[in-house]
Order: structure tokens, then sequence, then C-alpha cells
């Protein structure tokens, strides 16, 4: 049998953005189809006042489709239940996940760092997380390596055996980090930071997990560097996708 992994421990989540075919000049180009014709893109640049305030008016009266004239790809790293969330989101988004039918998984797990709030005080629909106490972060160390060793190592048992790989991944957990690239547009992305982060802008309260709301900041991070004007309308607008 061979020698067991070293388990790795991670309390971070990942997104990349790999590559792009976006910015306010796509979102005008669009637009302005509908009454001025065919331009082209160097002609679209050339009047930065005037796109702020098209743009600003296209989020602003819910105007959508011209932002779907973009797309972004990232390449994530997160725990699996992270990408279950993630693909709540369907509109206008595409996934391809690394597949644990074809590729033994690597032994790489989630476990919160100290700053993520551990104790839900109250009902669903009306609840606050709280902080909590060193020896419950403690705990939660302990049973999430405990849990992650007994798992990960029967998994490797059963790929010894010659069990095949969709069916030993049965025991693993959705801690476990996957990876997926997750393609979408302006449009998309703008409804899925709606959900997906908590701001002051906005102008319906999200309360989402922290994990994808992790994830969600990284990928709002490199899309304002795109799309300033865009990003600007957004947060002006109440963070609602038009």
């Amino acid at each position: 049998m061979p020698e067991p992994l070293e388990l790795v421990f991670r309390s971070d989540v990942t997104a990349q953005l790999v590559k792009h075919s976006a910015d306010d000049a796509h979102v005008l180009w669009s637009a302005r189809v509908s009454t001025q014709g065919e331009q082209s893109l160097d002609q679209i640049g050339a009047d930065p006042a005037r796109s702020k305030g098209l743009i600003n008016y296209l989020v602003r009266d819910r105007h959508g489709s011209p932002f779907e004239a973009t797309s972004m790809t990232f390449f994530i790293s997160a725990p699996i239940f992270v990408f279950r969330e993630f693909m709540r989101h369907r509109a206008g988004w595409s996934y391809n996940e690394s597949s644990g039918r074809y590729r033994e998984l690597e032994p790489v797990f989630y476990i919160p760092s100290s700053r993520r709030k551990l104790v839900q005080v109250g009902k669903a629909g009306a609840y606050r997380f709280e902080t909590g106490t060193q020896a419950q972060h403690s705990i939660m160390v302990r049973e999430m390596r405990d849990a992650y060793e007994r798992a990960y190592a029967a998994y490797q048992a059963m790929l010894a055996e010659g069990i095949a790989r969709e069916v030993a991944r049965s025991v693993l957990p959705v801690g476990l980090y996957s990876s997926a690239y997750a393609t979408c547009n302006a449009r998309s992305l703008m409804h899925f930071l709606g959900l997906r982060t908590t701001h002051p802008d906005a102008a319906t309260p999200s309360f989402p997990q922290r994990e994808i709301e992790m994830v969600a900041e990284q990928m709002e991070g490199e899309w304002a560097r795109l799309m300033p004007l865009t990003h600007a309308a957004f947060n002006a607008n109440g963070r609602v996708a038009p």
C-alpha cells in the first residue's frame, strides 16, 4: 500500500481572472446600436463623459442586455460547499469543475481562520453571527482535522483496493478543496455580487456565507479594474443588477 499523503489545511480561497473580453466600451458599443447602428469600439472609447452618463442610465433604468456583451473567466479554488452555492447562479454563468471521477482528489481541506465568526444566534431569517470563544475555535479545528484525516484515509484505502474513484470519493466531505473555471458576463456578475456580498451601498441587504463572500470580493476587485464606469454605476444605484 502506498504511503498516505500528508493533508494540507487552508483557510483562504482564491479567484484569479484568467481571461476576459470586458470593458466599459463593450457595453456602450452594444447599447448604441439601438440608436446609432454599427460603430467601432475605437469610436466608442472617445467620449468618456458621455459614456459615464449612459452607463449610469442603463444601470439605473434596468436596461441590462448591453452588459451581456462582456465575458470574464475566473479560476477559483475553494471548498466544495462554496461551489454548491455558486451553482445556484445559472443565468449567464458556465462552469467547468475538477472531476473526482477522472482524477485522484488531493488532500486539501478547509479550516476557518480564527477571524471567522462561528456562532449563529437567532432563528433562520433573523439571525446574526458572533465570534465565539477560543475553546469553540479549538474544538472546531480538532474535530475538522480528525474528520478530514479519517475520511481521506478511507478514500485512499478504497483506491488501493481497486475501487473506482467515482465510488471512493463518496466518503469525502464538502470541506475538500475543488477548483473550477467560472465564466460570466457583467450583468450576471452584478446579480451574483448583489446576493453574495455585504456592502453599505446595497439597497437590499444580503447575508451571504462568509466563504463565498471571500470569493465574491476578489472577483469584484478584478471586475472593478476592468470596468470602472460600470462598477461605479452599480454602487451608485444600490448594487442592483440591471
